[in-house]
């Protein structure tokens, strides 16, 4: 690629990051449709042949997930993620066919950016991870999906390698065993404080890049902030996980999608604070 290309394309990405709005998104509620088997026609190379409304999964030029390659992002010490203000809210936990999603009924706080705050609507996992760093995939994979009054959608991701339990999944244990043990897809879960996941973005590193939902209807736009740090969980803990889901499948992530020439940042503060 010529030189001028490379620098119209990288000019493009930095509009596109600081100047285009996240576009509403709204995750498919029923996972029935699809499926994560590779040569199935409900597989995800197929999702965008599934339905009209799904066509960025097959025609979108920034999709989700991405590889993290250290050697091309752009370190940079300060990012539009300002701080957090998430609290404890009522909750419930629910099946969605491939994953499962703890959903705040009245949001649970919300994070700044740029001025613009985004609720906290919901968080689920992937296993394994969608996102890889430097090629390598991880264990685990949450998602918390954030939206804003205008229907712009921010996503903070925190990826877990196998060890040690985590323990806002912990705290959640009785209630994905109790999901487990009935056809019931949804059990409420009372109060959950978000604040146990303990993330704290806006002092730690982390990535961003402007990708899409990593699940049908794959609506692109969507802001992506990724905790650089890996943390653990159990090797029950993403086993609870798949079992509670009840699709009789290993995984739940998306294959890797090309990147395409987009900027990825990586907010690295000079004196990160350990979370």
């Amino acid at each position: 690629m010529k030189v001028s290309q490379v620098f119209f394309y990288s000019l493009f990405a930095v509009f596109v990051l600081f100047t285009c709005p996240a576009r509403s998104a709204k995750e498919v509620e029923d996972e029935s449709e699809f499926n994560y088997e590779e040569g199935s026609d409900k597989g995800p190379s197929r999702w965008g042949y599934i339905r009209p409304d799904w066509h960025d999964c097959k025609n979108g030029k920034m999709q989700s997930p991405i590889d993290l390659l250290n050697k091309r992002v752009e370190i940079v010490p300060h990012l539009g993620l300002t701080h957090t203000k998430y609290h404890p809210s009522n909750a419930t936990i629910r099946n969605r066919g491939h994953d499962i999603i703890l959903e705040w009924a009245d949001g649970a706080g919300y994070l700044v950016i740029n001025g613009t705050n985004y609720v906290l609507q919901q968080c689920h996992w992937h296993s394994p991870s969608e996102h890889s760093i430097d090629g390598k995939r991880f264990d685990l994979e949450l998602h918390m999906v954030h939206e804003s009054s205008a229907g712009e959608t921010v996503v903070i991701g925190i990826m877990y390698k196998i060890g040690k339990p985590d323990p806002f999944l912990s705290s959640l244990t009785d209630h994905l065993r109790a999901i487990s043990d009935t056809t019931d897809a949804e059990r409420v879960v009372s109060t959950v404080d978000p604040n146990d996941i303990k993330i704290r973005s806006i002092h730690n590193p982390h990535y961003k890049y402007i990708g899409s939902l990593t699940i049908p209807p794959c609506t692109e736009n969507v802001v992506w902030n990724i905790a650089r740090k890996v943390r653990t969980v159990s090797k029950e803990q993403v086993r609870l996980l798949r079992v509670a889901v009840h699709d009789e499948s290993d995984t739940n992530a998306r294959p890797l999608q090309p990147t395409n020439n987009r900027l990825v940042q990586l907010y690295k503060p000079k004196d990160p604070e350990e979370d």
